[in-house]
């Protein structure tokens, strides 16, 4: 699946990946390649992004959205930092 992550300044991350584990407002996630289209408010927390089975890549932040559709996963975040 494609994964962008976006700040109100610049993007984050863009790629192919496996698939994405994020901070809802009420627990941990993950999404992973063919999801059903959704949406979701993301709290405090870290954004771990799964390139592939092994190859991980992380960012701490502190507020967000995700919104998955037609196997494409964009996270609008505030305070992001890499880790």
């Amino acid at each position: 699946m494609t994964l962008e992550i976006l700040t109100p300044e610049k993007k984050l991350y863009s790629g192919e990946v496996y698939g994405v584990q994020l901070p809802g407002i009420h627990g941990l996630f993950e999404v992973l390649d063919k999801h059903a289209p959704m949406v979701s408010a993301l709290g405090k927390g870290n954004v771990k992004i799964l390139k592939d089975k092994k190859e991980t890549e992380n960012y701490t932040i502190q507020s967000g959205f995700v919104e998955i559709l037609n196997n494409k996963a964009t996270v609008l975040v505030e305070g992001a930092v890499a880790v």
